[in-house]
């Protein structure tokens, strides 16, 4: 059987994980006495005593406990952005193609960012495909519910008086236009430049939609809504999470609104393409506690430990 360790296990991403991984039989769950849980010794010994130690600190944290792996056997899954462009790191989104295979063979695997899921996701396959230049000037936003920013933004928002309601319904960050996502988008994205990219926080607990919008006119071909939609539909066609929906979608909405809470309690993710022969944009959204972090590193765990990749996680996606 194989034995898991959570390092950070408190925490809101670790919590999920461990929420999932909760009644599995083929697993070991190891756990730290919580008065323990900053003792360097004890950690060291369940780090290394663990098959998959799965990190849920901060940067810093998180350099220092892989440091503590003596073990060869022992395989990490970083949660943090310490080393998701890091050299000997793979980075864990086995949708994108190539990565499946590598994840498999992974002993430090870095798990993705929440924005830059969504974004990756709809942008690579178009670079491959040469339908996005990889010098083209994109530029993308994203609304994400405040449980993005951990404990104290969710505390933050929890606690907010009445009359402040409105103020905080939707905030825009990292007005400098620099996120810790920015290095991971533009590496697994292929592209040549930085991506402009404007998060935008909402007054609800978890979801996301990201935005990327396409200029057809700066394209190096004729490019339609249609070709976009066929080629992201045809490069997701057998993955059991990503879904590109139907064009059109916007005639399911409730009165015309895309809600970006759709695919929370899932690992699924969902693919819109929107426009016409001036204008395109399209549109991914995904639960940013789910595939956008602990849905991911069980997703990933499961490749590497030669499991059924959908085990533990809800929101395989429909037929089409």
């Amino acid at each position: 059987m194989n034995t898991i360790f959570i390092d950070g296990q408190e925490g809101t991403t670790g919590l999920q994980i461990a929420d999932r991984l909760q009644g599995r039989s083929d697993l070991e769950l190891l756990s730290i006495d919580p008065d323990k849980r900053k003792d360097t010794n004890e950690r060291q010994k369940l780090l290394n005593s663990a098959d998959v130690a799965i990190l849920c600190l901060p940067d810093a944290a998180a350099r220092q406990a892989v440091e503590l792996v003596t073990n060869p056997h022992t395989r990490i899954i970083d949660s943090s952005t310490a080393h998701r462009t890091a050299e000997g790191w793979v980075y864990g989104l086995p949708e994108i193609k190539g990565q499946r295979d590598m994840i498999r063979d992974a002993t430090r695997l870095s798990n993705p960012g929440c924005y830059a899921t969504g974004f990756i996701l709809l942008v690579r396959p178009l670079v491959d495909a040469g339908i996005i230049p990889a010098d083209y000037p994109v530029v993308t936003n994203a609304i994400t519910g405040y449980s993005g920013g951990g404990k104290p933004m969710i505390a933050a928002y929890r606690n907010i008086q009445a009359e402040r309601k409105e103020e905080i319904a939707c905030r825009p960050k990292n007005l400098d236009l620099v996120h810790k996502h920015l290095p991971e988008m533009t590496k697994m994205t292929g592209l040549a430049n930085t991506p402009h990219f404007v998060p935008i926080v909402g007054d609800f607990y978890k979801g996301i939609l990201a935005f990327v919008p396409i200029v057809p006119q700066l394209l190096h071909m004729p490019v339609a809504p249609e070709d976009i939609h066929q080629e992201l539909f045809e490069y997701y066609r057998d993955e059991l999470f990503v879904e590109v929906m139907p064009m059109n979608s916007e005639a399911q909405f409730e009165d015309g609104f895309l809600a970006p809470t759709g695919c929370n309690d899932t690992n699924r993710v969902e693919i819109f393409v929107f426009g016409n022969d001036e204008r395109i944009l399209v549109v991914s959204r995904l639960d940013n506690l789910g595939k956008g972090a602990s849905g991911a590193a069980v997703q990933n765990m499961n490749i590497m430990l030669g499991l059924d990749e959908a085990t533990g996680l809800p929101g395989v996606k429909h037929q089409q």
